[in-house]
């Protein structure tokens, strides 16, 4: 079967990748793709909100099965599109999309149906967050309610803080309209580990536990990013762990999705921190984690595109997944000065020879070809990625691979995995 992948990042090639090894797969093509994915399949010059034209192209090239990668799509709209064309698609539709493109939405499914997530409070007047930030002793975190490529979280240890990044947000719209709602909720402590689950509307299958590292600094310090890397398995989420994220967070997130009438489909990406009293719901994400992508998949074993098509049909409950025992680590390279202003069309080198060391990948996320280079085009520009038989020696693997690339500006950090090796 021909199928279309929508998307431009490292979570795009980290599909493609996967489904290009389906005896299914007839023609990838992907929209509109990196020099990354144009391994695998055919790139299509269409934008990933060009909903109408992607639809389109999925006729005119006899598409059987529409991808979308990313949230804005998603929250678009863009399920819905291919649907009401006969097009199959996976991901949730637009109204399920809410969970991760409005956070006060996501918070009332939270909250109305008992799941386990901090208190907090919405606004979508400044000077009433104001006051309410301004009564509060303790540490906080404010969140633009709509979709900031992962920017739009904000920890305040000091709640004065607050009230400065409140105001930049609702105020100065340093994320334009995905900042006129704010949410204001205690923060939580614990570690962090990231569950993506496969869902069909009724059955649930999760996969293996991994761990983003959102921080642009080591030991999680300065501003927070789209990811910096990730790992998997994710030691901190023992089995015990697991059962308390199913039974107390995932279970009644998709049977709150049917009560609201969003039935959910595709990927639920739940964002946990393990407190003491257990598993707390930070946020959720309605696909496909980017860095978290990249180490899970290099760790599964089955055809990715049979588990996407039984989603769409419904029957993932017929399906069993098998996984590779060994953990793997993804390194994000970006540009330097990343989350901030960053320099593009720096020329990379030795991603060949990174390439050719076994049970390595290196996913392209930000690049671009230019007069026969490879190119910076973006802020997080690969995700260098290994399998190794220990955690410490995937991540030793992913190092050696990531010190054979370069470009000017290249940045990463160096304490990847090391919580997971601690």
């Amino acid at each position: 079967m021909n199928v279309l992948l929508i998307g431009s990042g490292g979570r795009e090639h980290a599909l493609a990748w996967k489904l290009a090894q389906s005896k299914k797969l007839k023609k990838l093509y992907i929209a509109p793709g990196n020099p990354g994915t144009a391994q695998h399949g055919t790139n299509v010059d269409i934008g990933v909100n060009d909903i109408d034209g992607l639809v389109k192209f999925a006729k005119e090239k006899d598409v059987s099965l529409a991808v979308v990668g990313p949230e804005d799509p998603l929250a678009a709209g863009a399920v819905d599109a291919f649907e009401a064309s006969g097009i199959k698609a996976f991901g949730p539709c637009k109204g399920a999309a809410q969970l991760e493109a409005d956070k006060a939405f996501a918070k009332e499914i939270m909250h109305s149906n008992s799941i386990p997530t901090a208190e907090s409070r919405t606004f979508d007047n400044f000077e009433d967050a104001k006051v309410y930030i301004a009564s509060r002793d303790e540490a906080i975190v404010v969140k633009a309610s709509g979709l900031a490529k992962g920017k739009g979280v904000y920890v305040c240890d000091d709640p004065a803080d607050g009230i400065v990044i409140a105001e930049k947000i609702m105020v100065d719209k340093i994320f334009g309209e995905a900042g006129d709602v704010v949410v204001v909720e205690d923060k939580l402590l614990g570690q962090e580990a990231s569950i993506l689950a496969f869902v069909d509307g009724r059955s649930i299958y999760v996969m293996e536990s991994s761990q983003d590292h959102k921080a642009i600094g080591e030991g999680d310090t300065g501003l927070n990013t789209g990811g910096m890397g990730a790992y998997s398995p994710a030691p901190i989420v023992t089995e015990a762990v697991m059962d308390q994220v199913v039974k107390e967070i995932l279970v009644p997130t998709v049977d709150g999705m049917n009560r609201n009438g969003t039935p959910y489909k595709g990927i639920l990406y739940a964002g946990i921190m393990i407190t003491q009293g257990g598993p707390r719901t930070l946020e959720f994400n309605v696909r496909f984690g980017d860095p978290e992508t990249q180490p899970i998949l290099m760790r599964l074993k089955s055809d990715l595109l049979e588990v996407m098509l039984s989603v769409c049909d419904g029957r993932l409950d017929e399906m069993s997944m098998e996984w590779d025992s060994r953990p793997a680590v993804c390194v994000v390279m970006s540009s330097g000065g990343y989350p901030g202003d960053y320099e593009k069309g720096k020329v990379i080198s030795g991603l060949e020879e990174a390439g050719k060391l076994e049970d390595v990948v290196v996913f392209h996320a930000g690049t671009a070809e230019k007069d026969g280079d490879i190119v910076t085009s973006g802020g997080r520009v690969l995700g260098v990625t290994a399998v190794g038989e220990t955690i410490a020696a995937a991540k030793k693997k992913a190092y050696e691979a990531v010190d054979k690339i370069s470009f000017d500006g290249a940045y990463c950090r160096r304490d990847i995995a090391d919580k997971a090796i601690k």
